[in-house]
Formats: structure tokens, C-alpha cells, sequence
């Protein structure tokens, strides 16, 4: 008995189907092993002894784990004083810059006025400098404010670092906002900043999110002005911390690792609290639209 042309369709469509979605879930597990091995990788040979770092083959499972290693630099060294530290100068950062970013962002999309453009393109040409010419002029003026050997001058620094582009991506967020719901929120008596706080905020959540985790990331992972402006050593942030472990002697491969895997947790847990808040306003401006 022939099967039908229409059966035989159907059956093949099927059949396509099915490879399809094995091969979208084998791309995705690939994708997914790509970058989480090095994660795993920066773990696994902070737990193995230094000398099995660089031995060849490279034991991708390896049979002996020193647990103890995480202990042992904690105890041997100021890690969760450099932790704390680039944590208050990373939210800092994130703070000042935000609210920076976003006075400069509305000074230039809702207000027109001689220069706005001018401004504009000086605030991104500044991007061009490279941060190693900018670290003795500021150096020297905040030397003359007592801002050096300070989180308060390396929280600005770090700030004035990551505002020009914040505004401009703010300035792109609040522009597509239709100026006649601002213009109808003053006609009905708010102010300025109501309609600031209660409408382009809110409409503009993903791009306030992107800014914040670009400021965030900018201050935890700086490391040229944070060597310069930062003297003492209760107050070095991680990333310079880190950089003392490299010996003129030698260098513990080993504790290099597990203090670079506890480095990365806090950007970690910082963008898995802010990710389902920058979803959560994709996917509202999607309906919206």
C-alpha cells in the first residue's frame, strides 16, 4: 500500500523539525560551555597545586583538589579588604555617575539652547584620550584638593571615566520619548522633575540599566588610575590587590587563581540582580510598542 504524498510531507516536515530544535539545543550547550568553562577553568586550578598548573597535558578533571586554598589566601592576605573597597568604589561610581548622566542626558534631549551640540560632541570626543595621558594632570590636581589616596578622588575619576558615554546613551533613550506626553504633564501642573522621575525614567529602564552595569564595571575593573591615586593599603581596591601577588622571585600561580575567581563574583551577582531588570523593561517597551 503507497503512502500518501501529503503523509509522507507531513512525516518529513516533521522529521525537520526535530533536527532543527536537537541542533538549536546542541548549539546553545555548546555556546553555554564556551563561556562557562573559563570560569570553571579559573576554579579548578585555584583548588590544584601550583605545580600541576603547568604540567602538559592540562588535567581538565583533575584527581587531587587542595579545598583549602580559598582559606588560605583569606588568611594570608587582605582579600576581603580589597573586596569591600572596590565595592564602595564601584557603587559609588554607579551612583554619581548616574545621577550625572542622567541631569546631562535631559539638559541635552528636552532643552534646546546655544552650544547643546557642540557640548555634545566635546562629551564624546573625550573618549579618544587615552586614560595613561589623563593620570598626571589629574594626579596634580588632586593633589592640591587632598583628594589623593582617597575613594571619594578615585570614585570621581571613575566617574568622569564612564559619564560621556552614559549621557549620550541616556540622551538616545530620552529622545524617543514623545515630547508631547512631557509637554502634557507640565500643561496638567507637574514639574520638570516629576516628569523626569515619573515618565523618561521609567520608559527609559533598559538604557538607566546598561549605564549602570557600564559604570560598574568600569570602576571594579580600573586599574591604571587606582595604582596612582591609591597610597594606602587599607584602601586598595581588588584590582590592584590582586597585582601583588606577581614576585620578583616568584609568583603563586595557584593563589593568583582563587584570588581572581573571588574578583569576578561580585560583577557576577551585581548583573544577575540588574539582568531581570533590564529584560523586564525590553520586554515592556516591546508591548508598549
Amino acid at each position: 500500500m503507497r503512502k500518501s504524498p501529503a503523509l509522507a510531507s507531513q512525516r518529513w516536515a516533521l522529521v525537520r523539525k526535530r533536527a532543527g530544535r536537537i541542533a538549536l539545543y546542541v548549539t546553545v550547550a555548546f555556546v553555554c560551555v564556551v563561556i562557562v568553562f573559563p570560569l570553571y577553568w579559573l576554579v579548578i586550578n585555584a583548588l590544584i597545586p601550583g605545580r600541576e598548573v603547568f604540567q602538559y597535558p592540562p588535567a581538565f578533571f583533575p584527581r587531587t583538589l587542595r579545598l583549602n586554598a580559598y582559606q588560605e589566601i583569606i588568611q594570608l592576605h587582605p582579600i576581603l579588604t580589597w573586596l569591600k573597597n572596590s565595592v564602595i568604589v564601584s557603587s559609588g561610581t554607579v551612583l554619581l555617575a548616574l545621577i550625572l548622566e542622567i541631569m546631562g542626558a535631559y539638559a541635552l534631549s528636552r532643552h534646546g539652547w546655544p552650544g547643546r551640540g557642540l557640548l555634545a560632541l566635546g562629551l564624546l570626543s573625550t573618549q579618544m584620550i587615552p586614560s595613561a595621558v589623563l593620570v598626571i594632570p589629574i594626579f596634580i590636581i588632586f593633589r592640591q584638593a587632598s583628594l589623593v589616596d582617597s575613594h571619594i578622588g578615585l570614585i570621581s575619576v571613575d566617574t568622569a571615566l564612564t559619564v560621556p558615554v552614559g549621557i549620550w546613551i541616556l540622551k538616545g533613550a530620552f529622545d524617543t520619548v514623545p515630547e508631547e506626553i512631557s509637554d502634557a504633564a507640565l500643561a496638567d501642573g507637574c514639574t520638570e522633575l516629576g516628569v523626569l522621575i515619573r515618565m523618561l525614567l521609567p520608559l527609559s529602564l533598559p538604557s538607566l540599566v546598561a549605564v549602570a552595569v557600564i559604570a560598574f564595571f568600569t570602576a571594579w575593573d580600573e586599574y591604571v588610575f587606582a595604582s596612582v591615586f591609591i597610597i594606602s593599603q587599607s584602601l586598595r581596591v581588588f584590582s590592584v590587590g590582586i597585582s601583588t601577588f606577581i614576585g620578583e622571585m616568584a609568583t603563586p600561580i595557584d593563589l593568583i587563581f582563587a584570588a581572581a575567581s573571588i574578583f569576578v563574583i561580585a560583577p557576577l551577582i551585581f548583573y544577575a540582580i540588574v539582568e531581570r531588570y533590564l529584560i523586564s523593561g525590553l520586554s515592556a517597551g516591546a508591548v508598549k510598542g
